[in-house]
């Protein structure tokens, strides 16, 4: 009489402890596994379908932790065929002025640009140029009056763009109102090409190309054989992801560092504001939070477009059609609505 109780709970217990066993093993195993192929085919064909969706768009490369984990071309044009990125050559450009100071060819950002341009100034140049800094070209703060807008046609059509520039009047302070300008940013490409003793090509190959594995193509130059600063470079997507991989990482290529230690943090303090879309800008690069964390971008005509976004370890690329008309801030919003409804969520999840 006595044995049946224990027999009975003997067989019983071992069942009701292994399904409570298998039950939190299986909850476990939900938590660490890994998305399948399935899950991860799923968000990049989600993404694609908005992608497409940007008429204009031709190219969409995502790097999230260091890895490219979708690469889309849209208009068969190739990811690694290098195309016009307008004025997203800004950013191309700061980098190298980043570089020319880590390696001695400018003393720092608050260097007259005259200093840095020898006899390319000419003697008619308006008074109180001699205040503006490699920084307030960088942030586009001269304080001249615009070679963009209504203002560019008459500029790239006189015979030396740097006399233009540099005999503007002012319009603001050195340092005041950020007024888009194009002839700023030909003024840094007149002061490394002057500076070096070597063109801007030349110096964009050596110090970007040759680190970074990137091809660089010959782009146009003024009368006087400065290579365009801050317009018409021509990178590829891939490559384009690798300068926004560089800055993510602080400058940082394995071992060595391209940079000053704290160029791309001064690169990305807000020292002026967009008139067109009010977004903050540095020294060529744009600020613009996404879903709850701070990123960077720099931009060119048409919806070329490097957003950077350190905390989520995150770079995107997108290149779309450069030909007039503009789309203007309108295209932009909506490349920044793929990035924070799409995109992001997919690479955290």
């Amino acid at each position: 009489m006595i044995d049946v109780p224990l027999t009975k709970t003997k067989t019983l217990a071992p069942p009701y402890t292994m399904q409570r066993f298998s039950y939190w093993l299986f909850a476990l195993l939900l938590l660490v596994t890994p998305p399948s192929h399935s899950e991860t085919a799923d968000w990049q064909t989600e993404v694609s379908r908005e992608a497409a969706n940007l008429e204009r768009l031709h190219s969409l490369i995502v790097v999230h932790e260091g890895q490219e984990v979708l690469a889309l071309d849209l208009k068969s044009a190739g990811l690694d065929t290098p195309t016009n990125i307008k004025s997203l050559s800004k950013t191309v450009l700061a980098a190298l002025v980043g570089i020319g100071i880590e390696k001695g060819v400018f003393e720092g950002t608050n260097q007259p640009v005259i200093e840095t341009l020898g006899d390319r100034v000419p003697a008619s140049a308006t008074e109180g140029v001699d205040r503006i800094t490699l920084g307030h070209l960088l942030s586009l703060q001269a304080g001249l009056q615009r070679t963009s807008g209504r203002y560019y046609g008459p500029w790239v059509n006189s015979d030396n763009w740097v006399h233009h520039v540099l005999t503007r009047p002012f319009v603001d302070e050195p340092g005041g109102r950020m007024l888009y300008s194009t002839g700023s940013s030909h003024l840094l490409s007149a002061a490394l090409t002057e500076s070096a003793g070597r063109s801007t090509l030349d110096l964009a190959r050596e110090w970007l190309g040759e680190p970074l594995n990137i091809t660089i193509p010959a782009w146009g130059r003024d009368p006087q054989g400065i290579y365009f600063g801050g317009n018409n470079m021509a990178l590829s997507p891939r490559d384009l992801a690798k300068i926004g991989e560089l800055y993510r990482n602080e400058g940082r290529l394995g071992d060595r560092r391209l940079f000053p230690e704290n160029w791309v943090r001064e690169s990305w303090i807000e020292r002026g504001r967009s008139a067109y879309t009010d977004d903050p800008y540095g020294y060529g690069w744009f600020q613009q939070p996404l879903a709850g964390e701070m990123g960077y971008y720099g931009r060119g005509y048409g919806g070329q477009v490097l957003y950077v976004m350190p905390a989520r370890k995150l770079t995107v690329v997108m290149t779309s059609d450069p030909t007039p008309p503009s789309p203007g801030s309108a295209f932009l919003r909506r490349q920044f609505q793929l990035i924070e409804e799409h995109i992001i969520p997919a690479v955290e999840n």
